[in-house]
């Protein structure tokens, strides 16, 4: 899953307040936790009294699921605090470091697993039969991670958080999780009990996996990755509607959190005065942070002349500079 492909869905005006956003976040978080905090109560203890190790493994899966609930509640709460000094473009990337933590707490839980599980499948002949009410576990827990899933997801599309549709997608992952506890489970009881322990192996794997997909993603964008191409051109043509400007290039961007910083440059009439230019580059900017997710944008202007026109001093003059 990548976590830009949320930015296909959008409401009908595209735009979100930081306190709407961070709102947003915080209410399907606490839900979140709610769920989760359930789950792994009810899973684990069920697990160790019904002898299932998927169970049990499933239930440290909703445990790290509530502990990453936090990460995210925190790096909510601090990725909205103003610029300062030491922060002129404010505290977004705070997100994708929450991310990255995140990434790497579901890497190293799927690790144990996958552990946990090899050690068990070495003597195959200890793997005890689980009880029945293991299955029903599975079920209730298959049923309110996938419900949490949808929910979550919703939300993050909305507000459009890369975070959200993380946590999100991990709550999916549990849900897969279940599912494949719940066969391991159907496995043990119609006699082949060496299935729970496997059910635990794919659960680790998943879950590693996952881990991984989300700690490279946050890595690569806190390494300055720039923007997709689709959002990039939408920005390029909103520059190009702008009244007075004639041509847009070297436009650049990188993620800032969830929001954008872009360095762009635009072509304006080469007779026109300073001050007229600079009105069309502040116009320019409003009106790229009001129609998409910028945080900033950094426009440098460049003379132009109509090709029609004899304007070999200024094509001297690009030359010279090249």
């Amino acid at each position: 899953m990548n976590t830009d492909d949320f930015r296909d869905d959008e409401d009908e005006d595209g735009q979100f307040t930081a306190a709407e956003r961070a709102a947003a976040a915080s209410r399907s978080t606490w839900v979140s936790v709610g769920v989760n905090l359930l789950l792994t109560t009810g899973q684990i203890a069920a697990g160790l009294i019904t002898k299932s190790q998927g169970l049990v493994a499933d239930g440290i899966h909703s445990l790290s699921d509530l502990v990453a609930d936090f990460v995210v509640l925190l790096a909510n709460h601090h990725s909205q605090k103003d610029a300062d000094a030491d922060h002129p473009y404010g505290h977004h990337r705070f997100e994708t470091a929450a991310s990255l933590a995140l990434g790497g707490l579901l890497l190293a839980v799927g690790l144990g697993m996958l552990w946990s599980a090899a050690h068990k499948l070495q003597a195959p002949e200890s793997i005890p039969t689980v009880h029945a009410a293991a299955l029903w576990v599975a079920g209730g827990a298959l049923v309110a991670k996938e419900l949490l899933f949808r929910y979550m997801l919703s939300v993050a599309k909305r507000v459009k958080s890369s975070m959200l549709v993380a946590n999100a997608w991990h709550a999916r992952s549990d849900a897969a999780s279940s599912l494949v506890v719940g066969l391991g489970i159907i496995g043990n009881l119609a006699g082949y009990p060496i299935l729970d322990p496997i059910a635990a192996l794919i659960v680790g794997f998943m879950v590693a996996k996952m881990g991984w997909s989300f700690g490279w993603d946050a890595m690569h964008d806190l390494m300055d990755r720039a923007a997709d191409d689709q959002e990039v051109a939408a920005i390029r043509a909103t520059l190009l509607e702008t009244p007075g400007v004639a041509g847009v290039h070297d436009v650049r961007t990188r993620k800032m959190g969830d929001m954008i910083v872009v360095d762009a440059h635009l072509e304006v009439n080469a007779d026109m005065s300073v001050e007229a230019g600079h009105n069309i580059a502040v116009e320019a900017r409003q009106r790229v942070l009001q129609r998409h997710r910028v945080l900033n944008l950094m426009t440098h202007i460049d003379p132009w002349r109509r090709p029609d026109l004899d304007h070999a001093p200024l094509a001297s003059a690009r030359s010279a500079k090249a």
